[in-house]
């Protein structure tokens, strides 16, 4: 059976070894988040913080900072999530497997909450001042809830069936807030807005509860892309291994009675507030914006209660478990959900959001001897058009029947498969004047910007370059050419000065000063960036550089390029503009001081010695 609690859970990993406890004072403002990306990114133990400055409260990180980690978490259930994807899958084979039909069976049986007087959770009451204040970058707007299960359903029909229970942040301090507030910054496409949009329909107030903590399922539930229809809090039970039993609070909504903590009360109308500025998991600033307040009634807790978190920045980072363990769970459901799909992959290096690679099937006319994106571009569209998916700016979209054995997930790869098939006349289709990540700046506004459509088929047309020969001049202002990978070439330019939303004329001159013959163009694509060094050091950073500083309406041109029918195409390279501009947030940059003082921890005589 799978853990009740995060006691239960982080006991077991201190004795497998899997968690260290640290029981020297540190700061949750800096200091404690830099700890734990520190050690995350050297593949470590999970932290059980237990001497918090200002709190009394013991924060627990790096909980799922590995996979082998997250595994082990949720080792008693994995078979049984696999024995219901088989039976959604292929129903028929799955009646023949016994034992995987009686898993699912008991799996089904999970996904039922089950009531309960007199919940943990609501032993005890503190402030939202009590709680661990985590700061986890120096412009920070004040402190944040990280790891927060945000639960409401829906006015018109309350019940589990109606709830969603989402992961977004929640700012606890610092800006205008009173002392009983908090931010809920929720995203576009997130379902507490279709819940405060009812709400609001009604003249009522919007019912909200926080959870904090719990069972370890209750939190990767929360970012999990289920179906409508499925709660969260059910799919928790099979995740979990055991039924999730909840109490009620005062609100009416329900909580999970082993939840250590809950912060209960109301949205009130459409009153907002400043929240933010917040080091996102992009890798730069999401500033400052208004987002809906929510009054706070009672904050609970538990005996013992331990107090969970992450910090998010440049990937890889914690989540990026999440979306690993997710994609495990729930990738063999993806040609169910989209026909003709074989495999789609957010890249985790580039953001999550800002790029997405897919494998498509392009059937439509295998008579074709030189076929090109037909049934590619509708299944390119049904990615686009499916959950969290539909945030992503850039679509590669390759054809399973060229290459069976590409895999999304080695970008290179994938990348390189592209370029040497892709004709820029014909396969770039644009979306403008749409909606993108709230996080993402690159665009034309809050939750504007644009999208583009690459998708290639057929046998390779050209060999790509790997190396720059003969040397290349370049128009004044340019310099500095890298080669980042084969077929892609880096360029450095001066620093952007245009308005948001605007080409930029440096570019356009850039690209009329070569024809479609030039030998440039041996590099399909051409990256104009503020450090070219740095772009092309390795795949990484030309993953995060490119498809995080550019919006495709405004930042794609292309030598040789031209409109016709309203359809942009270019006969030579196409060129990304991938500099900051003006209207971009600031990268995420540690304080130093702080550091310093990390640094010392982590020094051979320190005590987080062999961490990091």
């Amino acid at each position: 059976m799978g853990y009740r609690n995060l006691n239960e859970c982080a006991s077991d990993l201190e004795k497998k070894g899997m968690l260290v406890r640290i029981n020297t004072e540190l700061d949750p403002h800096l200091e404690i988040g830099c700890v734990q990306r520190r050690v995350y990114e050297n593949g470590g133990p999970a932290l059980l913080f237990t001497n918090v400055k200002g709190s009394r409260f013991p924060m627990l990180g790096n909980l799922f900072g590995t996979m082998e980690r997250t595994r082990y978490i949720f080792r008693d259930s994995l078979r049984i999530i696999e024995a219901m994807v088989k039976m959604k899958i292929n129903p028929k084979e799955a009646l023949l497997d016994l034992p995987s039909l009686f898993k699912a069976f008991a799996g089904a049986y999970r996904l039922l909450p089950a009531g309960k007087s007199n919940p943990a959770v609501m032993t005890n009451r503190c402030s939202l001042r009590e709680l661990p204040r985590l700061v986890s970058w120096p412009m920070d707007g004040g402190a944040f809830v990280t790891l927060p299960l945000v639960y409401t359903e829906n006015p018109s029909s309350k019940g589990f069936r109606s709830s969603n229970l989402g992961m977004y942040r929640v700012q606890i301090s610092g800006n205008d807030y009173l002392e009983n507030e908090a931010g809920l910054h929720y995203q576009i496409h997130r379902g507490i807005g279709v819940h405060h949009r009812e709400a609001l329909q009604k003249d009522e107030p919007l019912p909200v509860n926080i959870f904090i903590g719990g069972a370890p399922a209750l939190t990767v539930a929360a970012v999990m892309p289920l179906p409508e229809g499925m709660p969260e809090l059910a799919f928790a039970g099979v995740l979990g291994g055991r039924r999730i039993s909840y109490g009620r609070t005062p609100n009416g909504l329900p909580v999970p009675a082993e939840a250590d903590f809950c912060i209960s009360g109301y949205i009130y109308g459409n009153e907002t507030k400043p929240e933010g500025p917040f080091g996102d998991h992009i890798g730069y600033y999401s500033l400052k914006h208004d987002f809906p307040v929510m009054k706070v009634d009672a904050v609970y807790h538990r005996d013992g209660a331990i107090y969970p978190f992450t910090t998010v920045g440049r990937p890889p980072q914690e989540d990026t478990s999440f979306g690993e363990f997710i994609h495990e769970l729930t990738g063999g459901l993806i040609p169910e959900v989209l026909p003709g799909i074989k495999a789609v992959h957010a890249v985790d290096a580039a953001g999550v959001h800002p790029l997405l690679l897919a494998v498509g099937s392009e059937r439509y006319a295998p008579y074709e001897d030189n076929p090109r994106p037909k049934e590619l571009l509708t299944q390119a569209n049904a990615v686009l058009g499916q959950g969290q998916l539909s945030l992503a700016k850039y679509l590669f979209i390759s054809n399973y029947y060229d290459n069976k054995e590409l895999d999304v997930h080695d970008a290179e790869a994938f990348l390189v498969h592209m370029l040497e098939r892709v004709d820029w006349r014909r396969d770039l289709h644009f979306q403008t004047s749409t909606t993108i990540d709230t996080l993402d700046y690159s665009g034309s506004g809050l939750n504007e910007g644009s999208k583009v459509i690459i998708a290639a088929c057929g046998a390779k047309v050209r060999e790509l370059s790997a190396e720059i020969k003969g040397g290349l001049s370049l128009p004044e202002g340019f310099s500095e050419p890298r080669v980042a990978m084969p077929g892609i070439l880096v360029v450095q330019g001066k620093k952007a000065d245009s308005p948001r939303g605007a080409e930029d004329e440096a570019i356009h001159s850039f690209v009329r000063s070569f024809n479609a013959e030039h030998p440039i163009n041996r590099f399909p694509l051409i990256i104009i960036a503020d450090d070219s060094e740095f772009t092309a050091r390795n795949l990484s950073n030309f993953l995060w550089v490119t498809f995080t500083r550019s919006n495709p309406a405004s930042d794609i041109y292309g030598i040789g390029a031209e409109t016709v029918s309203k359809h942009f195409g270019c006969s030579g390279s196409l060129v990304i503009d991938a500099r900051i501009k003006p209207h971009h947030a600031p990268p995420l940059i540690m304080d130093s001081e702080v550091e310093k003082r990390v640094d010392v921890l982590f020094s051979r005589n320190g005590v987080l010695a062999g961490l990091g």
